[in-house]
């Protein structure tokens, strides 16, 4: 059976960083990571989940606007390494409504799978 498995998170000062990790454990995780579209979704009390960042199994990041229009390129960065099955979301300058639930979506071959999410919470 394929699980996702998330790490990192906590708490932040404004200002601060923080670096989550997703990676995929069971049998042909290998294979399926390999050629996944990783991404990270953001969930918080009063915002439904929305795509953060996500990253092609070549590299390509891409960061997309949320509903008021804004985005996190520039001080979040999505990257990968595929030979450790391993996607990270390195996240710098964190401000207050950066504070939720962040969970990792692994696509591949048509399926998807889901991490449990992780708290992130940026309070001085």
């Amino acid at each position: 059976q394929v699980q996702v498995v998330e790490s990192g998170g906590g708490l932040a000062p404004p200002g601060g960083s923080l670096k989550l990790s997703c990676t995929l454990s069971g049998d042909s995780s290998g294979d399926i990571f390999g050629v996944a579209v990783v991404g990270w979704y953001r969930q918080s009390p009063t915002e439904e989940r929305a795509l953060t960042a996500s990253i092609t199994y070549n590299g390509v990041a891409v960061y997309p606007n949320n509903k008021r229009g804004e985005n996190v390129s520039g001080r979040f960065t999505i990257t990968r390494d595929n030979a450790e099955k391993f996607a990270y979301l390195e996240m710098n300058d964190l401000k207050t409504e950066d504070t939720g639930v962040y969970t990792c979506q692994v696509v591949s071959g048509g399926r998807s799978y889901w991490g449990q999410g992780i708290q992130v919470t940026v309070s001085s």
